[in-house]
């Protein structure tokens, strides 16, 4: 996933944001192959940044007229799979840049369809969505979360294989279970108010963290009391 080619590299911000748009699939709407893949030993990705205007002047879609830093711009960039990228960079004819930019915006959308939120006429149905959210990310806390850590060689594969999970299934599952809660906080009782918020600035301190690299000050943790939201009567 390495590119060099000075400004129209991305910078590590521009990398993350095509990581969190990927949702860790191929952004070609025809394969949505899983960019990360479980081999047993541990956590292989097969994810390439493509640029859509190719970044030499006489690449696969070249434009003389865009500057480096354009061509190294997250518009300007793709997250697919090794094989996508290979496809669209041998037969550039076949893959304009119209069509890939295209790619990038019904990959968007189909985003926001999976994480659209539902309104829902009892308390008890709203739970039902969002606790199979919280359960995956509690198994994947379990399996790898930094509590894990022994020493050594392995701390630093299971660290890796924590970001991993941190960026395309935690953080996606919080946004998703927010949204859930938010569309449905007449539902809420006043504490439950108060752990929903609780909920968002653990989220945020997540992506700030594991997203975007920026650590401010104490980290805070997952609100204990978002297991028994909307569990019962308000």
């Amino acid at each position: 996933m390495r590119c060099s080619r000075g400004q129209a590299s991305p910078n590590d911000i521009t990398k993350k944001r095509l990581w969190a748009a990927s949702g860790g699939y191929c952004q070609n709407p025809g394969c949505t192959t899983e960019l990360f893949r479980d081999t047993g030993s541990k956590t292989v990705h097969i994810a390439e940044m493509a640029h859509i205007i190719a970044a030499a002047n006489r690449g696969p879609r070249a434009d003389a007229s865009k500057s480096a830093a354009e061509k190294g711009a997250f518009e300007n960039l793709v997250m697919l799979c090794t094989a996508c990228h290979t496809m669209i960079d041998q037969a550039p004819a076949d893959f304009p840049d119209a069509l890939i930019v295209q790619w990038k915006y019904e990959h968007t959308e189909k985003l926001k369809a999976i994480f659209g939120v539902v309104r829902c006429a009892s308390r008890q149905e709203a739970r039902a969505f969002i606790t199979p959210l919280l359960a995956e990310n509690h198994a994947i806390f379990e399996d790898c979360g930094p509590h894990k850590a022994i020493g050594g060689l392995a701390d630093l594969e299971l660290a890796s294989k924590w970001l991993v999970r941190m960026r395309t299934n935690i953080i996606p599952n919080n946004r998703k279970a927010l949204a859930i809660l938010d569309a449905n906080r007449d539902l809420l009782s006043e504490d439950e108010c108060q752990i929903l918020e609780q909920f968002r600035l653990h989220t945020e301190d997540l992506e700030a963290r594991h997203l975007t690299d920026t650590i401010t000050g104490g980290q805070r943790r997952f609100p204990d009391d978002m297991a028994t939201i909307l569990v019962g009567e308000r």
